[in-house]
């Protein structure tokens, strides 16, 4: 006669033995994979989180196109720049969906820009990308405001005067108060407090989610939404967030003139009641907030996060960095502004910052994206509500597109002649329907604050320091391990 632990222990294993063959017929419509176990599904193998190099030795058995099993969850992995093109690019509108985690649903909701899909997402994308162009052709443009931090920024660095100091500090300072005079219409004193704050906050939300404990909330999000925990200070940093952004709509309602608009907030206010009328409109209160939130999550952390490797990488290619200065040298003058457009005639040093972008490849294995519609990849097909994960490191490292894919080489965009020449595996903003929405931004900002830095300092190790520590850190973004740097006068 069997006991309640014996039947308890026979009904479990039964219930595994069923959830492991209900995964086994599933995976038969999915491109091949590692077995997956019940509940867990190919975590233990990807020990628990999405790290590019795993992802590459799956690749090296699997192919280019496979799938993993995130607990009871399918993704579909594309390697390389065929699949990648192939599902972002060639079927951009079937996998222009975002998957939506229980941690970013119960922090964000389906509002703003980055985590919503279909009609919302469409109607603040292009808005969005309205104005930022039209930002960019301003009286008081985008360029310049870019141009006004990177002084800010020089003078920063001046004030060490040669000292060994970590730049990340000043550099994250004057990449917020570019997106914040975009958002807003003004930059912050580095000394303001509510500034620092909003620096903190958004650090907090961009990488908790890769932490162990943003993981556990996705497992368990109904248990660690009322159980105590870091993930409580990132509500609270988000909730700091929102107060900030409403207190600025608010002070912009009362000085507000809708035909002169000044920042994004002016114009989100005009076409709110432009819109009002239109029943398929979803320019409302609440989306205008979270879309501001958005682009100062997205405008921030991730160009100071490229930023801040690129001097790392000028101090550990002093040859590179001398170049560069060269470059400057012979073709602006002293005390010329620098602009963007200055790039093509600087083809050397526009090779650097894209080097730079692809090397560091700070977005690892890209966002996510869900097909809203059923699609054929290399082969495979689709279905629509699947998950589909771009590895967008497999396609700046790929080496049928690479020379030298593991090397720091600026001659990967310079041809025989030393012209400037792109390359179609350039894909650090991702690529389709959800390209990086501030590209042309951060690709702007790049150009003009390394120009200025490197055509003012010349950065060195500090005495005493023979080597660097060139790792990343791993999380939503990677970052390189804090470090210190001299930057010395020219």
């Amino acid at each position: 006669m069997w006991g309640i632990l014996e039947i308890s222990i026979a009904l479990a294993v039964l219930l595994l033995i069923m959830l492991f063959l209900k995964l086994q017929w599933a995976r038969r419509w999915l491109p091949p994979g590692p077995t997956p176990l019940p509940i867990i599904g190919n975590l233990w193998l990807l020990d628990f989180k999405l790290q590019r190099e795993t992802l590459v030795k799956l690749t090296n058995i699997y192919g280019n196109i496979y799938t993993v099993w995130m607990g009871q969850t399918p993704l579909i992995v594309l390697n390389g720049y065929r699949a990648v093109k192939d599902g972002l690019i060639s079927h951009s509108e079937e996998t222009s969906g975002r998957p939506l985690t229980p941690f970013y649903r119960d922090l964000m909701g389906e509002k703003g820009i980055f985590l919503t899909s279909g009609h919302t997402w469409k109607q603040q994308r292009r808005f969005v990308m309205t104005i930022l162009r039209s930002l960019v052709l301003g009286k008081k443009s985008l360029e310049h405001r870019i141009q006004e931090e990177a002084h800010h920024l020089i003078e920063a660095f001046a004030n060490e005067n040669g000292k060994p100091f970590d730049p990340h500090t000043p550099i994250v300072h004057g990449i917020a108060n570019v997106i914040c005079a975009v958002v807003f219409g003004h930059r912050f004193s580095s000394e303001d407090e509510s500034f620092n704050r909003l620096i903190k906050a958004i650090y907090f939300v961009i990488y908790f989610q890769a932490t162990i404990w943003g993981r556990m909330y996705d497992a368990f999000p109904w248990f660690m939404h009322r159980f105590p925990g870091p993930h409580q200070q990132v509500f609270a940093y988000n909730d700091f967030m929102h107060s900030l952004v409403m207190n600025e709509v608010q002070s912009h309602k009362e000085k507000w003139k809708a035909d002169d608009p000044q920042d994004l907030i002016d114009f989100y206010l005009a076409h709110i009641a432009k819109n009002k009328d239109d029943p398929t409109s979803t320019f409302n209160e609440d989306n205008m907030i979270q879309t501001m939130v958005d682009l100062l999550l997205g405008g921030t952390e991730t160009t100071t996060t490229t930023l801040y490797w690129a001097l790392l990488y000028m101090v550990q290619y002093p040859d590179i960095q001398g170049k560069v200065q060269k470059e400057l040298e012979a073709v602006l003058e002293p005390s010329q502004v620098i602009y963007y457009k200055d790039r093509k005639n600087l083809p050397y040093t526009n090779a650097v910052i894209h080097e730079i972008l692809r090397y560091s490849n700070i977005t690892a294995v890209g966002a996510p994206r869900q097909c809203v519609k059923d699609a054929t990849v290399l082969g495979y097909h689709i279905q629509k509500g699947t998950i589909v994960l771009p590895n967008l490191h497999s396609v700046v490292y790929d080496p049928g597109y690479w020379e030298t894919p593991w090397k720091f080489n600026p001659n990967h965009f310079l041809d025989s002649d030393g012209n400037f020449v792109n390359n179609e595996a350039f894909l650090p903003f991702s690529a389709g329907h959800r390209v990086c929405l501030g590209e042309q931004m951060a690709r702007t900002e790049l150009f003009i604050f390394f120009a200025n830095l490197l055509r003012a300092f010349t950065f060195q190790l500090p005495d005493g320091v023979k080597k660097i520590n060139l790792d990343y850190i791993l999380g939503a973004i990677l970052k390189p391990h804090p470090y210190r740097l001299r930057a010395v006068r020219r």
